[in-house]
């Protein structure tokens, strides 16, 4: 069982929760996201497999999942990118933004980018593919309707299609 840290708005642990229980609750806690780019400044996106429990079947950020209690943002990523790509890069930290879910779920998201060009190792079962793409790519995808992840939608929104 995953355990999270509450937090709250000053980002200061206050509680200890499982993954299944602060998703439910909607408690504040922390997440991380990991941008990938090619040498051509193209974005690697992940394809989640049919079988995850949260958005099944979309376009998500190469790396992203929830921080686990005691570990830094950093380290989690760090974790992620091992469990989900079979990667250890180099991290650039990018922002810090507070992720708000209608009507009071509050989730911490720390970005953080990493240059890649080489063959990734997908997590069985909850990964399908990993591909680059341009940012105008990406935006004809989501006009096409293919389906995003929230959170990426957020970052892609507020970040890169000003």
């Amino acid at each position: 069982m995953e355990i999270l840290d509450i937090i709250n708005d000053q980002d200061e642990v206050i509680g200890t929760i499982s993954r299944k229980e602060a998703n439910a609750q909607g408690v504040m806690h922390r997440i991380v996201h990991v941008l990938i780019f090619d040498n051509f400044d193209r974005m690697a996106l992940q394809l989640r497999s049919d079988k995850v429990d949260w958005c099944p079947g979309h376009w998500s950020t190469a790396v992203g999942g929830h921080v686990l209690s005691g570990e830094t943002f950093e380290q989690g990523a760090k974790r992620e990118m091992l469990e989900e790509l079979g990667v250890d890069l180099d991290l650039e930290f990018l922002f810090k933004d507070l992720y708000i879910v209608p009507p009071e779920r509050k989730k911490l998201l720390s970005v953080y980018r990493a240059v890649y060009e080489g063959e990734f190792k997908f997590e069985e079962g909850k990964i399908v593919d990993c591909k680059y793409f341009t940012l105008d790519e990406i935006k004809n995808m989501i006009d096409r309707g293919e389906k995003f992840h929230p959170e990426l939608l957020f970052i892609l929104n507020k970040h890169y299609f000003k």
